[in-house]
C-alpha cells in the first residue's frame, strides 16, 4: 500500500472543512444578519405535528442565532384559547404562526390584530392561510370569541380555496421575478419536492411578491411561497404553503423559514 502523505490528508481535510463552513454560512447568512429578536410561536392545528416540530426549529436553528423564543399553544382544553399570548405579543417582535381554523379568545385575536397593525411582522406556513377562518359548514363563535374571516387576502395576501388532492410530489421551483431576493440564498431548487398537498390560493394579492412556485402533473402552478405588506404601517409579511414534517426534514426548507423569518424582521426594522 502506497502511504498518503500527511500534507495531502491535511489539505484535503482543510477542504471539506471549508466547504461545510461555506455552506453552513451561507444558509444561516440571512438569520445571523439580523440583530436578536424576541419572537412568540403561536400552534393550534392538527394535521402537521408543528406542535413538535416548530419547538424542535426553535431549539436548533433560532435560539442559537441569538433569539428569544416564547412558543404559545392552543389550550388542551380549549383548543380556541391560547394562554400568555397576550403578554407575549406585548414585547414581541415577530410573529411565527401555524394555526388552523380556531376562533380564538376576542382579546387573544384583537392582541393579534394590534400587533401587525403596528407594523410588527409576521410569517406564517400551511394553515396559516386559513388560522381563523370558519368553513360555512362551522358553527358561529359566540360572543367572547372573534374570526378574521378576511386574514388570508388582508394580512397574507393570498386566497386559499382548498387544496389538490394528495399523493403527488409538489415540485418547487422560481417564481417569475423572483431571482436573487435574499429568500432564496443558498436553497437549491434543482429537484426540491415536497409531500405536502399542493394548496390553491390563486390569485394571489396584486401586492403579493411570488418567490416560489408549485406543480404537480396536469395542474396549473400555484405559489408556494411569497412576501406582502399589511396595513398602514406595512407589516412585512412572508408566508409558505409548505410546513408538513417532511418539509421539516428538509435543509432547503429550514433555510427558507429561517430567512423569511430574518427578511421580515430586517424590513421591519428598516421602516
Amino acid at each position: 500500500m502506497v502511504p498518503i502523505p500527511a500534507l495531502t490528508v491535511t489539505i484535503t481535510a482543510m477542504n471539506l472543512i471549508l466547504r461545510i463552513v461555506f455552506v453552513v454560512s451561507l444558509l444561516g447568512a440571512w438569520v445571523q444578519s439580523a440583530a436578536a429578536a424576541d419572537i412568540v410561536v403561536m400552534i393550534g392545528e392538527d394535521e402537521y405535528h408543528t406542535w413538535e416540530t416548530l419547538p424542535e426549529f426553535v431549539k436548533t436553528e433560532l435560539e442559537p442565532a441569538g433569539h428569544h423564543v416564547t412558543v404559545i399553544h392552543a389550550d388542551a382544553e380549549d383548543k380556541n384559547h391560547f394562554p400568555g399570548l397576550i403578554e407575549a405579543l406585548k414585547k414581541a417582535d415577530l410573529l411565527l404562526l401555524s394555526v388552523r381554523r380556531r376562533t380564538p379568545v376576542k382579546a387573544e385575536l384583537d392582541a393579534v390584530r394590534a400587533f401587525l397593525s403596528a407594523g410588527k411582522p409576521l410569517v406564517g406556513i400551511r394553515t396559516a392561510s386559513h388560522a381563523f377562518a370558519l368553513r360555512p359548514k362551522d358553527a358561529a363563535p359566540d360572543a367572547d370569541h372573534a374570526v378574521w374571516q378576511d386574514f388570508d387576502p388582508e394580512v397574507l395576501g393570498g386566497h386559499y380555496e382548498n387544496h389538490y388532492k394528495g399523493g403527488p410530489l409538489t415540485q418547487v421551483s422560481l417564481a417569475d421575478g423572483a431571482k436573487g431576493h435574499p429568500i432564496l440564498n443558498g436553497l437549491q431548487l434543482d429537484g426540491w419536492t415536497s409531500t405536502c398537498s399542493l394548496y390553491r390560493v390563486s390569485p394571489l394579492e396584486a401586492s403579493a411578491k411570488p418567490l416560489l412556485m408549485g406543480t404537480i402533473a396536469d395542474e396549473p402552478a400555484e405559489p408556494i411561497a411569497w412576501t406582502h405588506r399589511y396595513g398602514p404601517k406595512q407589516a412585512p409579511v412572508f408566508y409558505t404553503s409548505l410546513g408538513g414534517v417532511e418539509d421539516f426534514a428538509s435543509p432547503n426548507f429550514r433555510a427558507l423559514l429561517l430567512h423569511g423569518i430574518s427578511w421580515a424582521l430586517d424590513a421591519s426594522s428598516s421602516k
